[in-house]
């Protein structure tokens, strides 16, 4: 799987294994990263497209018994994040995670976006101010909730939710933000705003996103890899994938014929 990537990396996976117990999950992945881009997983259920994207950013510690083998580095300190000896809590900082459903905590929509810098131990009040008003804008949020901001989230609609966990997600200033089919429990008009922010976001924060819709891959990925049974099968840039695959099984899932 030769492709070249243009510009700078800004993580690379290499021989990647995962082990849920006895459960080989995740079999010899590797995957170049590159910095300020977007890249897409798809396939067909059960792939391993979330148990790959959860390997970023430590979700899998979570549990007894799963088991990570190989590298995922994180350029350009060149670290290693998957190494026991490194400190999940500081990874899920600086990898955010946006889930399927909106998630927001019982707490203002203020305090859902200043959540985790309070957990950096930031508490002045000027500096909070000044983070949650620019994730918030940085969500395209801000002209929406500017005047409730102590409002309850849940107060919020579907799609403004999410967009606030995206905000909570970026208050932390993460090198990466992970998307798991991040639009799937919405409706077409709120899918249209958050796949317009997930293109503007590129331009400040690496992204890689898990989707269901190969039209939604296309419209907002700039690369594409196509995983099936635990593997990446294919990895290109997003063009060449939905236009002209390599492999006749990424063919036959993009035009419908498994999956």
């Amino acid at each position: 799987m030769s492709v070249i990537i243009s510009g700078e990396l800004k993580a690379e996976v290499k021989n990647l294994n995962f082990y849920y117990g006895d459960v080989h999950a995740l079999r010899d992945i590797n995957l170049p990263i590159e910095r300020r881009k977007v890249s897409a997983l798809i396939g067909p259920s059960g792939c391993g497209k979330t148990t790959f994207l959860r390997c970023f950013n430590r979700m899998h510690d979570l549990y007894p018994h799963n088991r990570y083998e190989g590298k995922i580095i994180l350029h350009p300190d060149n670290i290693n994040i998957i190494l026991p000896e490194i400190d999940p809590i500081e990874i899920r900082m600086q990898i955010s995670m946006v889930f399927q459903k909106p998630n927001p905590f019982p707490k203002s929509i203020y305090e859902n976006v200043a959540y985790g810098l309070r957990v950096r131990g930031i508490n002045k009040r000027q500096l909070l101010d000044e983070k949650v008003e620019k994730s918030l804008r940085g969500a395209a949020l801000w002209d929406e909730v500017k005047d409730r901001l102590h409002n309850l989230a849940f107060d919020l609609s579907g799609g403004q939710q999410q967009r606030l966990c995206i905000a909570r997600a970026l208050a932390t200033d993460p090198r990466i933000l992970l998307f798991d089919e991040p639009t799937s429990a919405l409706d077409p008009t709120a899918t249209s705003k958050i796949e317009e922010l997930i293109v503007e976001l590129k331009n400040e924060v690496t992204i890689i996103i898990v989707t269901h819709n190969m039209q939604q891959a296309a419209r907002v990925s700039d690369y594409t890899a196509f995983m099936y049974l635990g593997e990446i099968i294919e990895f290109d840039k997003t063009d060449k994938i939905f236009t002209a695959p390599s492999n006749r099984l990424t063919e036959e899932y993009i035009t419908g014929r498994f999956g």
